[in-house]
């Protein structure tokens, strides 16, 4: 393979110079910052510096130069982007800068040459303790408009050569803010030097689809880490996906609609705007120009029906589902667990909330909830399924304030039976018995170590003894703590810290040592741990899960492509597990994706089935 050229930024001459003396730009002898007199005149790249922080932060400067490339002129944070055509030759230091008006419309054009005036200052989205990246900009600004029309300074192509494959530099845990920029080295260092510049992707691969926020996800590296539909894979802590951009738009909605696009479609030609940066997503092409959507025809995945001698589990994270969640929802989750997912025998729910959802009144059953659902079901052409769960203590199992979300078995009485031993309730744990010489629980359904600080404020795990065809099979759905309070991948701080990792990581230890329970009375018993563990198949949490050989995570037996079944940032990831014991042979494991990679999704998480014969 040929060796990479060195990084630069194009070369800034002819008629670039030309633009600058035109437009009054090389003429800035008032352009100073507030340090006494004698100070040299100051230019955006001055601003900026070469690291992450500006070393005029905090100071005045006068009449900066440069050209208007972009104008937000809507939302709380209104400005606009100024780019200088005079670059220096430091690729470190970028060239533009956000001029910050607060709710007042910018009283600039783009194609304006400017004088701008103004503080210097360093935003930090979500507040400085979310752990995020700074954003140099100016606020208090004036701006003085010395002519109009000027052409605008070529865009930087982001492409492989231009990324670096590195996604950080390594901290070890520390900030990297006062770290020299290497763009040649790291791609968040790359994109950082190109802060408020005017970049351009071409014929963008979709990675992440179109939000409600009216953006979506594309990558600058389209032949890297790829899934076998389109997406972008994260497939290790130290490889999350460098050349992943958001898109969001500056066009006028009436002017040109937000492209409605899933994973695996493209933005055909020039997508091209500032660098943004901020706490929805990291930096992102503010685009002033996007390109044409090309429909790939992404569709959602249908599994097999399994055979009569088959038991068919299923796990689908519900996405907080009550009697008040729109009838189409539960219409939609219905026609996919018929028809996508082929009616499993037995269907592990996460996310039900109780019968009023978020009305934070001491209710905490959910009948209601689950019989809608199940009504929906049959009236999709779907079996007539029975449902078990615990209702838990009002308020002690995190989510959504009210809602009381909880985990749930479905099931087939006509293909599968459910052992109903009295006991278990919101705080008893389960535990295991012998009876006739093999594993019981002592509870049916009955939830898992509830006293245990590993649960505090999160779901506890369910546990169901079921029968199909004489052989006993024990079921533990979970739904781990979410990843609140991570800093994100773009962080400052990196690598970054995975706070929600240890209450994970302990909880993995319980279930762990549950099964282990189960296996030392009888070690050829049926165990199928299944759910929304809210961490990825490399994580400690899930090697706690698996530890000692005890379950097998069946998302490792699939080709590496198809190991996701969420969609974050741009990220294809895994948060959802079905996992077995050694008893358990001969399974078939898929991943249906319906939802994860689509604009229109009924939940954010698809759906997995397993197929085992005993």
């Amino acid at each position: 393979m040929p060796a990479r050229r060195p990084l630069r930024r194009p070369p800034t001459v002819g008629s670039l110079v030309a633009l600058a003396l035109a437009a009054g730009l090389l003429a800035a002898p008032q352009a100073t910052a507030d340090g006494g007199a004698g100070s040299a005149a100051v230019r955006i790249h001055d601003i900026q510096g070469t690291t992450r922080v500006s070393p005029l932060a905090g100071q005045q400067v006068t009449d900066v130069p440069g050209v208007v490339t972009a104008v937000r002129a809507f939302g709380s944070s209104r400005g606009f982007w100024v780019q200088d055509p005079q670059a220096d030759r430091n690729p470190a230091t970028s060239e533009a800068i956000f001029v910050f008006t607060g709710s007042t419309a910018p009283a600039v054009a783009v194609g304006d040459a400017v004088l701008v005036s103004g503080t210097v200052t360093e935003y930090y989205p979500g507040g400085e303790a979310a752990g995020l990246q700074s954003v140099t900009q100016l606020t208090k600004a004036t701006a003085t408009v010395r002519s109009s029309g000027n052409t605008l300074p070529a865009a930087f192509r982001l492409r492989p050569s231009s990324v670096p494959d590195r996604y950080a530099p390594d901290a070890g845990g520390g900030s990297i803010e006062k770290l020299p920029l290497k763009p040649a080295s790291y791609a968040l260092d790359r994109y950082e030097s190109l802060e408020g510049m005017r970049v351009a992707l071409r014929d963008a691969p979709v990675v992440g689809a179109t939000s409600e926020h009216k953006d979506l996800w594309v990558t600058a590296e389209p032949h890297r880490d790829r899934t076998d539909r389109g997406g972008s894979l994260y497939g290790s802590y130290r490889d999350p996906g460098a050349g992943r951009v958001k898109v969001a738009s500056l066009i006028p909605y009436a002017q040109r609609p937000f492209p409605v696009a899933n994973v695996g479609d493209e933005l055909t030609g020039t997508t091209a705007g500032p660098l943004d940066y901020n706490n929805f997503g990291g930096y992102t092409v503010q685009a002033t120009e996007l390109g044409t959507l090309t429909d790939r025809g992404l569709s959602r995945e249908k599994t097999r029906g399994q055979k009569s001698d088959e038991l068919a589990v299923a796990t689908y994270n519900v996405e907080n589902l009550s009697p008040k969640t729109p009838q189409a929802k539960f219409d939609r989750l219905a026609s996919a667990l018929v028809t996508n997912l082929a009616s499993p025998d037995i269907v592990a729910l996460e996310e039900v909330q109780d019968d009023n959802g978020t009305t934070d009144d001491g209710v905490v059953d959910a009948g209601q909830t689950l019989k809608k659902l199940t009504d929906a079901i049959a009236a999709a052409g779907g079996p007539a399924y029975e449902w078990r769960q615990i209702s838990p203590v009002n308020g002690q199992d995190g989510g959504q304030p009210g809602g009381n979300i909880r985990t749930a078995f479905l099931f087939n009485p006509a293909r599968v039976s459910f052992t109903d031993t009295r006991g278990g309730d919101a705080t008893t744990p389960v535990t295991v018995v012998r009876e006739g010489g093999k594993a019981a629980l002592s509870a049916s359904p009955g939830r898992v170590d509830p006293a245990n600080p590993a649960w505090t404020n999160s779901r506890k795990p369910l546990a169901g003894q079921f029968t199909f065809r004489g052989e006993r099979v024990f079921v533990v759905v979970n739904h781990f703590n979410s990843k609140g309070g991570d800093q994100g991948l773009d962080s400052r701080f990196q690598p970054p810290a995975r706070t929600s990792e240890v209450q994970r990581t302990q909880q993995a230890k319980s279930v762990n040592a549950f099964v282990k329970q189960l296996l030392a009375v009888d070690r050829r018993a049926n165990v199928i741990v299944a759910g929304d563990l809210n961490d990825y198949q490399f994580s400690p949490a899930v090697k706690a899960l698996t530890a000692g050989g005890v379950l097998t995570d069946l998302v490792d037996r699939l080709p590496r492509d198809e190991r996701y079944g969420y969609v974050f940032q741009g990220n294809s990831q895994v948060l959802d597990h079905m996992l077995t014991s050694g008893h358990v042979r001969r399974v078939d494991y898929d991943i249906v994706h319906i939802n994860a990679e689509f604009a229109d999704q009924a939940s954010d998480h698809d759906p997995q089935v397993l197929r085992w014969k005993p």
